[in-house]
Parts: structure tokens; C-alpha cells; sequence
């Protein structure tokens, strides 16, 4: 009997085991999704937006390998294939594109990305609240200023008559530069626009990722007699290398995205030569001559190299032991 009975216990605890996981997995399920359906909610309007308006609109992206035709329309038009994407690459503009392109991002990765960093640890180090709030608040400013009006800023700081800058630097050194229309003066102008206008909004994620450093440990260095270099050098910077390396690896995806309203406000016909990048020739190869599958060819091009540079930061990331962004 005692047996029996075991085998019986036996028999209901290897059933309980079978049929009541599913049971609370169901039950799991509907208790998440009813304790957080405010946060999905919302959720919800960006995922229509994301949806409707990036999601969307990728099914026009099929007029790249077609000879689009508006009367047509998208399924009407005839295929080509890859004739769009062989006539690009096989185009003299494309060396001069992809080298005008890179530079740019090259730069603005080299020297802008680090400046941010550099203008988080300096603000970090500010003791008084008020200068600090202060400097803040003017490094801030320009971030909301349209590109027109940083544009309309610098002709009026630069232009060759009336620049008050351009006057000041060509009579220190007996100069006559026209910083507007040389281009050897268009990349560093686009430069110091960028640093300008997006240095102090970028420092607000380092602001915060500095906020989150253990205090003791800096108390622990200044015992051990660390200066404020040693500090920054062996606590702040590797406590926020996690961040860094996330906002980099995002970098890497936008640069062949050198910022098409900026690039095309500073245009003119004397600095085309270095200031035509694949923003600007999809803009006048799609919109001022009409080429939609070619233009739409031109965009693939740099979305696709832009996915490939992001999982390719990101391998290179893991395989580093950094925190990537997947």
C-alpha cells in the first residue's frame, strides 16, 4: 500500500510538472502585459510613427532597381536590375562623393566626438552650481538654432566685404582670403558649425552617464594621493567607456550621413568641387533632374554601407570586451 501510494504521489507530481508551466507562462503573460499596458500604450504612438512614416515608405526603395516612370507607377515601371547602382559606381562623380563624404565624417568623428567628451569632463569638474548651470545653458543655446540661421551667421561673420572676422584675420596677416569661396576653407568652416551648434546638446548623455560614478572611488584615489588627471584618467573615463563606445558605434552608421541642409547652405559654385557629398547629389540628381530610381539607387547605397558599419563597429566592440549596442 505504501507503494502504491507513492506511485500515486509519484504519478501527480510528474503531471503537476507537465501541465502546470504552460498554465503560469499563459498566466505570466497576461499579468505583464495588464500591470505595464500604460507603458505599452505609450509605446504605442512610436511604433505607428516608426511604422508609418521609416517603416512605410522603405517599399518605394524597389524604384532602385527599376526605371521608374511616375505615369507608371512603382509596379508598372520596367526593371533594370542593378543598372542604376553599376552606372554610380562606374560615375566620375563617385570617387570625388565618396572622398568628400569621408573626409567630412572623418573629421567630425575625429575632432568633434572627442571635443564632446572633453566639454562632459571639463562641465564635470565644475564645483560651482552656478557657473556650471550657466555654462550649460550657453552651450546649449546654439543646438536649437536651424542650420539657415548658423548659415546666415557665418556669411555675415565671413563674408569677404563686410565679415568682421574676415577683416579682422586678413589684416593681422595681410591676408586676402575669402573663407566663403576658397575650398580649402569649406571643410573647416563646416568643422567649427558642428562643433558649434551640437558640442554642449551631445554632453548631455555623458553629463549623465558622469552622474552615475561611484563617488567612494574617487575618495579612495585622493587618499591614495591621485591627482585630478589620475582621477579622470583611471575612474570617469573607464566608468563611461560603456557609453562612449555605444554613441560610437551609432557614429559609425551616419557617416556617410554628412547632414544635407548644412552642406547645401555653405554650396556655392567655387567650392562645389569639395562640397558635393551623397546628401547633396541625391538632392540634385533626384529632385532638380528628375533621376528617382538613380537617386533612390544613391540613398540604398549609403543606407546599406551605413547597416554594415554598424554591425561591423559593434563585432568590433564585442570582440574587444566593450558593451555593444546588440
Amino acid at each position: 500500500m505504501v507503494i502504491l501510494g507513492s506511485t500515486q504521489s509519484n504519478a501527480v507530481t510528474a503531471t503537476e510538472v507537465i501541465v502546470v508551466p504552460p498554465k503560469k507562462r499563459r498566466r505570466g503573460a497576461r499579468a505583464h502585459f495588464s500591470q505595464f499596458k500604460w507603458l505599452y500604450l505609450l509605446l504605442l504612438p512610436g511604433v505607428i510613427y516608426f511604422a508609418t512614416f521609416r517603416y512605410g515608405p522603405m517599399y518605394g526603395a524597389i524604384i532602385a532597381f527599376k526605371d521608374y516612370v511616375p505615369f507608371l507607377g512603382i509596379q508598372d515601371s520596367p526593371w533594370v536590375g542593378l543598372a542604376h547602382f553599376e552606372d554610380f559606381f562606374s560615375s566620375p562623380d563617385f570617387p570625388r562623393l565618396l572622398a568628400n563624404t569621408l573626409i567630412l565624417a572623418l573629421l567630425s568623428l575625429v575632432i568633434a566626438f572627442p571635443l564632446t567628451i572633453i566639454t562632459a569632463l571639463l562641465l564635470n569638474e565644475l564645483r560651482i552650481n552656478i557657473v556650471k548651470r550657466s555654462v550649460q545653458t550657453l552651450i546649449y543655446i546654439p543646438h536649437f538654432l536651424s542650420w539657415t540661421v548658423v548659415a546666415s551667421l557665418t556669411y555675415l561673420l565671413f563674408a569677404l566685404d563686410i565679415g568682421p572676422l574676415t577683416q579682422l584675420i586678413n589684416g593681422m596677416f595681410g591676408t586676402d582670403i575669402s573663407f566663403l569661396t576658397d575650398p580649402a576653407w569649406f571643410r573647416p568652416i563646416i568643422v567649427l558649425q558642428d562643433i558649434w551648434k551640437n558640442t554642449g546638446w551631445g554632453t548631455i548623455i555623458f553629463l549623465a552617464a558622469l552622474a552615475s560614478v561611484d563617488m567612494e572611488q574617487y575618495e579612495a584615489a585622493i587618499i591614495d594621493g591621485a591627482g585630478r588627471f589620475q582621477r579622470v584618467w583611471h575612474i570617469t573615463l573607464p566608468s563611461i567607456m560603456p557609453t562612449i563606445i555605444v554613441l560610437l558605434v551609432l557614429q559609425m552608421g551616419q557617416v556617410l550621413n554628412t547632414g544635407f541642409e548644412q552642406i547645401y547652405l555653405m554650396t556655392n559654385s567655387l567650392n562645389r568641387q569639395v562640397a558635393d557629398v551623397f546628401d547633396t547629389y541625391v538632392y540634385f540628381m533626384g529632385i532638380t533632374q528628375g533621376s528617382y530610381s538613380y537617386s533612390t539607387a544613391v540613398g540604398l547605397f549609403k543606407a546599406v554601407v551605413g547597416v554594415i558599419l554598424i554591425f561591423g563597429a559593434n563585432w568590433i566592440a564585442r570582440r574587444s570586451n566593450q558593451t555593444g549596442i546588440f
